[in-house]
């Protein structure tokens, strides 16, 4: 796939049916270290435009977005149009039983249009982003294979990213070493000293485990299984998608009007040595609509008998804490788990004030995790950004009639194109963002909630 570029690009920009190029200028001569790049940049170009005329990728949809920004609703609607079977990228709706706070497809929506990587392991058990690039790119496979069209969609960057480009070629640990790994941490983790278990791994020979989540046991201990099975950090081992940016060169200069234009030219290199044509799409709104959206969007996720309070307090009866495993740490989650744990401590009882205080702290942790999300794909070139206040309609066609487009180019229409930037007036007016809510605004609207903590974890303590 080569990435958009605007109608005013010069005739620069037109090499062989709209492989993108732009104009550079090298005040130098000839012999130059610049002009030999400038040679080889296009050489480059020359080679991937023949790529292009020589192979016909198979082609797979990818669509993200902040959290709350609708993604899910239009890759089921793209699907029914394209024939299509949808592969979840999320790192929550992977876990059985965790269906509120993952915002998961309802049972009636992935009977219409089948869903992969939903509901396939227990809350207790851990995932990884290289388990999902096996799972996901097998699942890619089969429904290719079935004359179906790929949707692969979701917010984790992470997973996504190792999708396209791929995974690093790390050993994988014997079970021996498995064993051995588990055995020296087994007693730390129960004791819950994360520090000690930290720096025996960074004496091990990986510095970098301090930087890690605090209580990610899972990546603490595959850590040490890769030290141990190659005697080198995970850090040692060259991740695919790190050695394509190292392609771009900062001497390059670009004097088109797109000033991120060399970016996108050496991104659109790189697409042609990617296994599948991804045509990648990323919804948003602007940041006042997003987080006004998420807010609500937490309080329908608390109302209600089988909410995501109920969800928590069931991970908790199953032994489970917060921010212990990969499913307990989820935004939502670890904040209904700590919520309701305190409520335990005090009988099963809690005031307005506390539950408006867990309130809060999950409507400002969701919106912190758009914050990350919109800064993680801002930087990532292969992405069309799409409005999402836009209508359905239109954001259905355009991307039906992109996946049918034999250009091999992708542009959005101004009409539909979403700014990556905050504007000045609107980071004055997220600086003074304030939560209205629409549910829950008074002491009584809670009082339902409140009586079903009194009713439930009350008598749990009790059992306990």
């Amino acid at each position: 796939m080569v990435m958009g570029c605007s109608s005013s690009s010069s005739a620069g920009a037109a090499l062989c049916g709209g492989v993108r190029t732009c104009c550079l200028y090298f005040p130098c001569s000839s012999s130059s270290p610049r002009m030999r790049l400038l040679r080889r940049s296009r050489r480059l170009f020359a080679t991937a435009a023949s790529s292009k005329m020589n192979e016909e990728k198979e082609k797979v949809i990818v669509i993200s977005g902040p959290t709350g920004a609708g993604k899910s609703r239009l890759a089921l609607e793209l699907a029914k149009r394209l024939n299509g079977e949808i592969i979840s990228a999320d790192s929550v709706q992977v876990y059985r039983g965790l269906d509120v706070g993952s915002a998961k497809p309802s049972p009636n929506d992935r009977k219409v249009v089948p869903h992969h990587l939903i509901d396939i392991l227990h809350p207790s058990e851990e995932y990884s982003v290289g388990q999902f690039f096996e799972d996901a790119r097998q699942a890619t496979r089969s429904i290719l294979d079935d004359g179906r069209v790929p949707i692969v969609t979701g917010g984790t960057g992470l997973y996504l990213r190792w999708f396209m480009y791929g995974k690093p070629d790390v050993p994988k640990a014997s079970q021996e070493v498995a064993a051995e790994v588990y055995s020296e941490l087994a007693d730390l983790q129960k004791n819950d000293d994360w520090d000690a278990a930290v720096q025996l791994v960074v004496k091990a020979g990986d510095p970098k485990a301090q930087f890690l989540a605090h209580n990610d046991w899972y990546r603490l201990r595959r850590s040490l299984e890769i030290i141990k099975s190659s005697g080198s950090p995970p850090s040692a081992f060259q991740v695919p998608y790190d050695s394509f940016r190292k392609q771009m060169n900062p001497t390059v200069i670009d004097c088109a009007h797109d000033i991120n234009s060399s970016a996108d030219m050496v991104e659109d290199i790189k697409v042609k040595e990617l296994d599948y044509d991804f045509i990648c799409f990323f919804l948003s709104s602007q940041r006042l609509d997003l987080y006004r959206s998420i807010d609500y969007r937490c309080e329908d996720m608390l109302a209600g008998g089988e909410g995501i309070l109920s969800e928590a307090s069931w991970l908790l009866d199953i032994g489970l804490l917060p921010n212990s495993n990969s499913a307990t740490r989820a935004i939502g989650y670890r904040q209904a788990m700590e919520y309701l744990l305190m409520c335990r401590e005090q009988g099963g009882g809690s005031s307005p004030r506390e539950f408006y205080r867990f309130l809060a702290e999950f409507q400002k942790a969701s919106r912190n995790f758009a914050k990350r999300q919109l800064t993680w794909f801002r930087n990532e070139g292969i992405y069309h950004w799409l409005d999402a206040s836009k209508p359905l309609e239109q954001v259905l066609n355009f991307i039906h009639s992109a996946y049918h487009d034999k250009s091999g180019t992708v542009v959005v229409p101004e009409g539909l194109k979403m700014r990556k930037e905050t504007s000045h007036r609107e980071a004055s007016e997220l600086k003074a963002y304030r939560t209205r809510n629409r549910q829950f605004v008074r002491r009584e609207d809670c009082s339902q909630i409140l009586e079903w903590i009194r009713e439930t974890q009350c008598e749990t303590m009790s059992k306990v």
